[in-house]
């Protein structure tokens, strides 16, 4: 985790909470010519500029690299950490002779690059063996400013039935060992595979979420609580809820939407807790169907309506959660910019489905790759 993402809310003048948000990246380092990933961290953080070193660091994998922004009220904050650190980081990666894409998985075939050497990763390694996955599991992480820990353990329950309509949004990785998968987020089936990730279960207490951790633990399923997977969880260093379901995102718009909306769905949660609105107690077995739908389908498909079990567009349903939380975009001060970044992703369709138009035009995942990186260093979709 890089540098303080996010900080307790900020109370205006006629008693209404404003929320800080921040972001986490995770970007793939891939050769030039051939677009598989390489070993090239080291290399990389050596061309980073000093004052924005302590804003990027090494993930699980070699071929790995993660950024975080500074906490923010604004969107634009958010926007100009983004666009800076992703800039400043494609231009290193050049340097150091690599491509950096903003991907949830590297789509070309090619050897697996090592684990980052440090203690912890090599116990993780040690005791889960194959569950490492192929080039690199990159996600994007949205922490949000809580008032207390009792507070954050009600909104994971409250956001529990939504998350799988962001895993749509975020989709970014239909492509794998050098052919499509099937699936518009390859990421989440091979992260999945590690014992701990899952969606977040109902919650009675803050006591409750510690204990769970404390059996987690026992059980030995993780090594410790950073190895929390939860799509939802509380932060272990700041007082935040963070969102963990999405694979990173291809451009900065993308991103600044999803921050948007996350910080919007967390609002709307607390809202619902000071009113006594209840959670919606969501069966376990049907939001993991839920997120399997969402990983599969994405934006361009059919998504689980968690309140009937049926299935409806995936679009309708992301109407129906931005009319949700509208109210708490408005007080932000967001709903303008979200609403023409909303109108960009329908044109454009999500990540995957960029990527699955370049291919289907040209027939090489050069050109994906390419594209892709095209958008990490950018702001716009094409």
């Amino acid at each position: 985790m890089t540098g303080q993402l996010a900080e307790a809310p900020e109370r205006t003048a006629d008693g209404t909470d404003l929320l800080t948000v921040g972001v986490e990246e995770e970007f793939l380092l891939v050769d030039p010519h051939t677009g598989a990933a390489v070993p090239a961290v080291d290399l990389v953080l050596e061309q980073v500029p000093p004052e924005l070193r302590g804003q990027v660091e090494r993930e699980f994998q070699t071929s790995q690299i993660e950024i975080g922004s500074p906490p923010g009220l604004e969107l634009r904050s958010i926007r100009h950490s983004l666009g800076v650190l992703r800039s400043a980081l494609a231009d290193a990666a050049e340097r150091a002779g690599v491509h950096l894409l903003a991907i949830g998985t590297g789509p070309v075939d090619g050897p697996v690059p090592p684990v980052v050497d440090k203690p912890r990763f090599d116990r993780m390694v040690e005791r889960f063996r194959l569950l490492v996955p192929g080039p690199g599991n990159n996600g994007m992480h949205v922490h949000v400013g809580v008032p207390d820990p009792e507070m954050g353990v009600q909104v994971l329950n409250h956001v529990r039935p939504w998350l799988p309509t962001l895993h749509a949004v975020t989709t970014n990785s239909p492509f794998a060992r050098s052919e499509d998968t099937g699936y518009a987020s390859w990421r989440s089936v091979e992260w999945e595979r590690w014992p701990s990730v899952a969606p977040t279960p109902y919650l009675e207490s803050h006591e409750h979420y510690e204990r769970l951790i404390r059996q987690l633990i026992a059980s030995g399923v993780m090594l410790d609580e950073g190895m929390l997977y939860w799509y939802a969880r509380l932060s272990a260093k700041y007082p935040t809820v963070e969102i963990r379901i999405g694979d990173v995102c291809p451009s900065v718009d993308d991103s600044v939407l999803v921050a948007a909306l996350v910080r919007a769905m967390v609002a709307t949660a607390i809202e619902d807790v000071e009113a006594g609105r209840p959670a919606l107690r969501t069966d376990h077995h049907l939001l993991v169907g839920a997120h399997w739908r969402a990983a599969h389908d994405g934006l361009e498909g059919d998504g689980v309506d968690v309140t009937t079990g049926g299935l409806r567009p995936a679009w309708e349903l992301l109407d129906r959660f931005v009319e949700r939380m509208r109210p708490a975009l408005e007080r932000h001060g967001d709903w303008t910019e979200v609403a023409d970044l909303l109108g960009g992703l329908r044109r454009h369709g999500t990540g995957a489905a960029r990527q699955r138009a370049v291919f289907a035009r040209t027939g090489r995942l050069s050109d994906v790759v390419q594209d892709v990186a095209r958008q990490t260093r950018g702001t716009h979709a094409p």
